[in-house]
């Protein structure tokens, strides 16, 4: 696995991504996007400093992304998010990619908290999140719209203290 930042040339990957509703269920995002919302996109947020993006290969191929969002400089925290593409699921890249995207933003970032959603139905998700230390911080009632109902998220959230006295 490697993990390099998000490039232009990318985006043909991400819009099969975004354009996948049960993948954007995940991210409780609404899908479809058209290539071009994307481009602009990418020109609008490439000098933005509250977010950062990486693309996950495996043997040079893209296989996912890791972002890092809302980056607050002075809470020093974020929000991470992690998509792997369904080809590329069960070889172990999203824990591979959550270690690098933690790593980096709690080693290059300098941040104290990192923090995600994730959708009380998704056992798989929770439990990979656990094992990296992210401990559960609330339970958010009907706070995410996908699929046509609205969705229970947990909250949870990651020190780099405990981050790191765990590894």
């Amino acid at each position: 696995m490697n993990i390099r930042p998000l490039e232009k040339q990318d985006l043909p990957h991400i819009y099969q991504q975004k354009n996948s509703r049960s993948v954007m269920a995940l991210w409780f995002e609404e899908p479809f996007n058209s290539l071009d919302e994307l481009n602009l996109l990418y020109d609008r947020h490439i000098l933005d400093q509250s977010e950062r993006r990486f693309v996950i290969e495996d043997d040079n191929e893209f296989a996912g992304v890791v972002e890092l969002i809302d980056i607050n400089t002075i809470h020093r925290h974020c929000e991470i998010q992690i998509i792997i593409d369904t080809r590329y699921q069960g070889r172990g890249l999203a824990q591979e990619g959550l270690q690098a995207g933690i790593e980096y933003g709690f080693s290059v970032l300098n941040l104290h908290k990192i923090y995600l959603y994730v959708d009380v139905e998704n056992p798989a998700a929770i439990h990979i999140y656990e094992k990296f230390g992210f401990q559960n911080e609330g339970r958010l009632r009907q706070h995410f719209f996908a699929e046509g109902c609205y969705h229970d998220s947990y909250m949870m959230g990651l020190f780099a203290n405990n981050f790191y006295q765990k590894k």
